[in-house]
């Protein structure tokens, strides 16, 4: 089986440890011009653990993960991985990059490149490994979302669901510690959904850390440790899945739930 251990060490920061929430939001606020999209989120995410964010559209869901991942700034608050500051303004982007990875709803494959290459291209350029080495890596993880075969494929000549698989791996191919994945089955058509997951999945149960927005409700039931019910910018409610799908206490949570489930 593929390890996914760090090949660069040395860049944890001495004030985190094991006991240490691996991604942490405090009072997160985020704006778009006047627009409060974020409006003081908290939580915490320990190692191995896997978190599901449901909610309406508009919520603030995809803004939340892309601001873990460091692409969007936030206006206040504060949110760290593994101790790194995502809001300092002495950022190592790099240092963040190789912590946390991040798959969205649409593919962004390069089109002019094969399957293999796109995988390996980030760890060629941001981390200047060797290419064999980089290599023998991005064909491992091709296997590893059971994408053999399709090496040399070009992404116009893969299906909806095997380009997000390889959008994975590529992902994979930094060694993260953390995973986020941003509805990423929204835009499969429905028998694609399934080996999209599955591969989700085998990640969670080999002890990857996830952070999913989703409106797969029973994927969520079944895969999440914990679930965030978002709406308007705030964390509505939160608990086991069981708990939350259950028996939830909000009225908003209820009406959501009980037009999607």
């Amino acid at each position: 089986m593929l390890s996914l251990t760090k090949t660069i060490e040395g860049d944890v920061p001495r004030n985190w440890t094991s006991h240490t929430p691996i991604v942490s939001l405090r009072d997160v606020r985020k704006f778009y011009g006047a627009v409060e999209v974020l409006k003081g989120i908290s939580l915490d995410v320990r190692k191995g653990e896997v978190i599901c964010i449901i909610g309406p559209s508009g919520s603030g869901k995809s803004t939340l993960v892309r601001c873990i991942n460091g692409l969007n700034s936030i206006q206040s608050g504060s949110i760290t991985v593994e101790g790194i500051e995502v809001n300092s303004p002495k950022l190592d982007v790099v240092a963040l990059r190789r912590k946390v990875g991040i798959v969205f709803q649409q593919y962004n494959l390069f089109p002019h490149k094969t399957a293999l290459e796109n995988v390996m291209l980030a760890p060629l350029l941001v981390l200047n490994e060797p290419k064999q080495q980089v290599e023998e890596r991005a064909r491992a993880l091709i296997a590893k979302v059971k994408l053999e075969g399709k090496e040399n494929a070009y992404p116009g000549e893969l299906s909806g669901g095997q380009q997000q698989r390889v959008a994975i791996a590529r992902s994979l191919a930094m060694c993260p510690d953390v995973m986020l994945f941003d509805e990423v089955t929204a835009a499969l058509d429905p028998e694609t959904v399934k080996e999209v997951l599955v591969t989700i999945k085998q990640l969670a149960a080999e002890g990857m850390t996830c952070i999913l927005v989703t409106h797969e409700m029973g994927f969520a039931r079944e895969i999440a440790d914990h679930v965030y019910f978002t709406d308007g910018g705030v964390i509505v409610e939160h608990g086991p899945p069981s708990e939350l799908f259950n028996n939830a206490k909000d009225p908003r949570t209820r009406r959501f739930l009980s037009q999607v489930l």
